[in-house]
């Protein structure tokens, strides 16, 4: 029975959750994947058989990563928002949001050195413009601004409340399309996504987040039992495939089903999100973290390289984005010269060289 009076009752991990590095690791090995061949060959020039399905199931990356950014702040800062230790929590989280705006902004000036002017890049540096492939990493940077200040509120508030919250958010970022911002698109973008620009928006990606923290309290009280962390398995695989037959429910409504996919595929409905995108998109994410919950420590180490690099994902997305755009792109001058399978093996080999450069760094660091 459903307690929706109930505040969120946190017991402290027993050790650190593998499943949850497996899943974003997953994220960004989709994410790896996707910005290689877009970086590399451009999507105008993927086959048909590499839209769908290759970059068709890549549309799962931007919202399991959200995802389990909910579910990691739930899992390692919830808990302590009401205990003398938060303020240095807190202050831990807004460093880090520096540390991240930092590289997002490094990151801004690598991927844009092969095809920019230098004063297109100062004026994306300050804001007049947004990048591509790194936006997300801006995305991050804001939220971990605001996100420690509503924690506190959200470890006290009633969960018809916390529900509420998400479903009020969903809804006011859809009434703010609407909205022109007095012309202003780059702060539309900031707040809820804009169509000509890559940008994240904050409002509209705010439920995501929250959702993860409902996620991330769940799988505190049930990952450590085995008969809850199946239930919670079951729930999760059972809503992601109810999204996902959604969408093909609409698609067929419309018509022409592969249609549907190859759009989903060139990001249709992603930038500001659209329904058939978010349906496709978070459902697949949430059948995904299903089966990295289901697989637990076991599959974590069966599939180690990707639970390293869900284990530090911004010295991951660094890695991959220098590759691919300064090292193939600019040095090496590769844009247009790799086939799409090429690409693609790119792709894989950036996921195996990105586990192997947080292992070595974390080696140094422990030998020095």
């Amino acid at each position: 029975m459903v307690n929706w009076k109930e505040t969120p009752q946190l017991p402290k991990a027993e050790g650190r959750i593998e499943a949850i590095d497996l899943a974003r690791g997953i994220a960004i090995g989709l994410m790896i994947v996707s910005h290689s061949v877009s970086g590399l060959v451009g999507i105008r020039n993927v086959p048909d058989w590499g839209m769908v399905p290759v970059h068709f199931l890549t549309k799962f990356s931007s919202s399991l990563f959200i995802l389990v950014f909910g579910i990691a702040l739930a899992v390692a800062f919830l808990s302590h928002t009401q205990t003398d230790g938060w303020p240095k929590r807190r202050l831990k989280l807004w460093l880090r949001a520096l540390e991240v705006w930092f590289w997002y902004k490094a990151l801004v000036i690598i991927e844009m050195l092969p095809f920019s002017a230098p004063a297109d890049i100062v004026n994306t540096l300050l804001y007049g413009r947004f990048a591509i492939w790194v936006e997300i990493l801006g995305f991050y940077a804001i939220a971990l601004l605001w996100v420690p200040l509503i924690l506190p509120l959200w470890a006290r508030a009633p969960l018809w409340s916390r529900l509420a919250v998400i479903a009020g958010l969903a809804g006011l970022a859809a009434w703010l399309q609407g909205f022109t911002f007095g012309g202003n698109d780059i702060l539309k973008a900031f707040l809820v996504d804009h169509q000509d620009h890559y940008a994240w928006g904050q409002i509209s990606r705010a439920p995501l987040i929250l959702i993860g923290l409902l996620i991330g309290e769940a799988l505190l009280r049930c990952y450590f039992t085995p008969p809850l962390r199946r239930r919670l398995v079951l729930v999760l695989l059972g809503i992601g495939a109810l999204m996902i037959a959604a969408f093909y429910g609409v698609a067929f409504t419309e018509g022409d089903a592969y249609a549907a996919m190859l759009a989903v595929a060139n990001n249709a409905g992603k930038h500001p999100p659209g329904l058939e995108f978010m349906l496709f998109s978070v459902g697949g994410a949430l059948v995904l973290l299903g089966l990295a919950l289901a697989g637990g420590a076991l599959a974590a180490k069966t599939l180690l390289p990707l639970t390293v690099v869900g284990s530090d994902a911004l010295k991951a997305f660094i890695f991959h984005i220098v590759m691919i755009f300064l090292v193939l792109r600019f040095l090496l001058q590769g844009e247009g010269m790799y086939t799409y399978p090429q690409a693609l093996g790119i792709g894989g080999v950036l996921i195996l060289g990105a586990a192997f450069w947080i292992w070595l760094t974390r080696w140094i660091s422990a030998h020095r």
